[in-house]
C-alpha cells in the first residue's frame, strides 16, 4: 500500500512514511493512492468482529504484513486497548426510537481521539524501536488531542511531545489533563490565539523540510493518516451493530452522525462509504459552520473570528481534513485539490466548482444538521431523526 499526497507534488511514501511526515513537503495530506473495495463477503465475515478485531483487519488492509506482520500487528493494538474502561472497549448504546449511541470515551482521557492515539503511538513505538531513532511531535490543540496525544506517548524515551494550549480556549478539564501530566518528554506551551492560528505556524515549520529532518518533527493530529484510519472502525463497528440484516441485496443503510470539528473522524467515515460500506453520514457542527456552509452552498470559507460554546473541541474554522474529501470526490485529481487548497490559504475564501459542489452534495446530501451551541446532538431539539446512529465526540456527549 502506498500514500500520495492530495496535491500532487510529493513523493509517494509507504505507511511508515505517512506516519512520520504530517503534512507532506507539498502541503496535502496523505491518501492511499488506491482504496480496497470491500464485497458482501467480506463485510459479512466482518459484521461478528470486536471493536479491537475490526481495527486489525483494517490495519491489516492499510499497512501491509510487509512492514508490521500480522502477529506483531494484532499484539500492538490489544496493547493499544489494554488500559479502556471498557471490556467492549467501545460500546453501542441503544435508547428509544430506534437511536443509539456509539460511546467512544472509554479511554483514559474520555476523548474520543483516545481510540486512533492509542494505536497511533503503538506504530510509532514500534518503527522507532526498530530503526532506533527519536522524533519530536508537535500538536497543536483545541482540547482533546492535546491530551490524548500526551497520554498515549507520556514517558516514552524516545519520543518528545510539543503541545501547544490556546489560552482561555480549551476546557478546564482538558487544560488540566495537559499541564499536569510531569513527564521528561512532555513539553506543554500556552499561546496566544484559537486553536486555528496556532495551526498557521505548525504548517509552516512541516513545509520547511530541511528543519523537519534535522529535528526528527512529525504531528498527532488529525492531519496524520494513521490517525483516520483507526478511525474507520467506529463507522464499520457503528453499522455492524445497527444494521437490521446483512442478508438483504443491497445491504441496508444506517444513517450515522458525526459531530466534527477539523472533520477527521468525517474522512474516515467518507472513506469507509467509498469501500463499500453502506452508511449515510450526517455530520453536526456548532456555530462555526464552515462544513455546513461548505455542503449546503459551496462556500469554503472562514467566518470573521472563532465563536466560542460549550464544545471547544469543536470551535474550529478550518476543517483540514475537508482536503482529503476534496480529493476523493475529484475523483483523486490532485491538480483540482491542489489549486482549490491552495486559493483557500491565500485568500481564507472559496466558492467549490458546481461539478464538486454538486457530488459533494450528492454524496453526502445529510451533511447538513445543525447541533445547537455545543450541546450533544442526540439531546438536541435539532438532533437526529429516527433510525439514526450517533457517532459521538467525547468532549460533546459527555455533557
Amino acid at each position: 500500500m502506498w500514500y500520495v499526497s492530495t496535491r500532487g507534488m510529493a513523493p509517494r511514501v509507504s505507511f511508515e512514511g505517512a506516519l512520520f511526515s504530517g503534512y507532506a513537503s507539498d502541503g496535502g495530506l496523505f491518501m492511499p493512492e488506491e482504496l480496497p473495495q470491500l464485497d458482501k463477503e467480506t463485510l459479512c465475515q466482518w459484521s461478528t468482529l470486536s471493536y479491537p478485531g475490526l481495527v486489525k483487519e483494517l490495519c491489516t488492509l492499510f499497512i501491509g504484513p510487509e512492514l508490521i506482520p500480522r502477529d506483531d500487528l494484532n499484539d500492538l493494538i490489544d496493547r493499544a486497548f489494554s488500559r479502556f474502561r471498557h471490556k467492549e472497549v467501545v460500546h453501542l448504546s441503544r435508547l428509544r426510537n430506534g437511536l443509539n449511541v456509539l460511546e467512544l470515551w472509554h479511554g483514559v482521557t474520555y476523548a474520543f481521539k483516545d481510540l486512533s492515539l492509542c494505536c497511533t503511538a503503538q506504530f510509532l513505538q514500534y518503527f522507532l524501536g526498530k530503526r532506533e531513532k527519536h522524533v519530536t511531535v508537535v500538536v497543536g490543540t483545541s482540547g482533546d488531542t492535546g491530551s490524548a496525544a500526551i497520554e498515549s506517548i507520556q514517558g516514552a524515551k524516545n519520543v518528545d511531545i510539543i503541545v501547544l494550549l490556546p489560552k482561555g480556549h480549551c476546557s478546564k478539564i482538558q487544560e488540566l489533563q495537559m499541564t499536569t501530566l510531569l513527564k521528561e518528554n512532555v513539553h506543554v506551551f500556552e499561546v496566544e490565539g484559537n486553536s486555528d492560528e496556532l495551526d498557521e505556524p505548525i504548517k509552516a515549520v512541516f513545509a520547511d523540510e530541511a528543519f523537519v529532518k534535522k529535528h526528527h518533527l512529525m504531528s498527532l493530529n488529525s492531519i496524520n493518516w494513521s490517525r483516520v484510519l483507526v478511525q474507520m472502525a467506529h463507522h464499520f463497528f457503528a453499522y455492524f451493530r445497527c444494521a437490521p440484516s446483512l442478508d438483504t441485496h443491497p445491504l441496508p443503510p444506517v444513517e450515522v452522525v458525526v459531530p466534527t470539528g477539523a472533520a477527521g473522524n468525517l474522512a474516515a467515515g467518507f472513506i469507509a462509504q467509498k469501500m463499500g460500506l453502506p452508511i449515510r453520514l450526517v455530520v453536526a457542527v456548532n456555530r462555526n459552520d464552515i462544513i455546513h456552509r461548505t455542503v449546503q452552498q459551496g462556500d469554503f470559507s472562514l467566518s470573521e473570528a472563532v465563536k466560542p460554546t460549550l464544545a471547544s473541541a469543536m470551535d474550529i474554522q478550518v476543517p483540514y481534513n475537508m482536503e482529503r474529501i476534496f480529493w476523493l470526490l475529484s475523483g483523486s485529481d490532485s491538480q483540482v485539490t491542489r489549486v482549490l487548497m491552495e486559493q483557500f490559504e491565500r485568500t481564507q475564501s472559496l466558492k467549490l466548482p458546481k461539478e464538486l459542489h454538486s457530488k459533494g452534495r450528492q454524496e453526502c446530501e445529510q451533511i447538513a444538521l445543525m447541533g445547537c451551541d455545543g450541546c450533544c446532538v442526540a439531546l438536541c431539539p435539532c438532533g437526529p431523526r429516527r433510525g439514526s446512529v450517533t457517532d459521538t465526540q467525547g468532549t460533546v456527549s459527555g455533557r
